[in-house]
């Protein structure tokens, strides 16, 4: 197992914890409790701070989609799913077109 997987089944291990944690004690858990919705928006507001830091400084950038990558992370884990699902995904991927796939979708 690569360092790679290791992070991401370390993130998502705590997130699972935390999604049930007591929301007073826990930035996971206040999301999960507040339900998919507070989720989504966090995702939302990280994607367009990504969008506005994709010109500027390299270290902003990597902080904005480490908080993107974070907050669907916790999607993840709210919906019983997680980082190797995404993984997986991506691995049958390869090979394929990104247009081929993208019309695949479409159908």
């Amino acid at each position: 197992m690569d360092e790679t997987t290791r992070i991401l089944e370390r993130l998502m291990e705590v997130l699972r914890q935390r999604r049930e944690a007591d929301p007073d004690s826990s930035y996971v858990a206040a999301l999960c409790h507040d339900g998919i919705p507070a989720v989504t928006a966090k995702i939302t507001e990280e994607a367009a701070e990504t969008v506005e830091a994709a010109e500027g400084d390299t270290e902003h950038l990597v902080h904005e989609v480490a908080d993107l990558w974070f907050h669907s992370l916790v999607l993840l884990a709210m919906r019983d799913l997680d980082a190797r699902d995404v993984l997986e995904e991506l691995e049958r991927r390869f090979g394929t077109s990104g247009l081929e796939e993208k019309s695949k979708r479409q159908q």
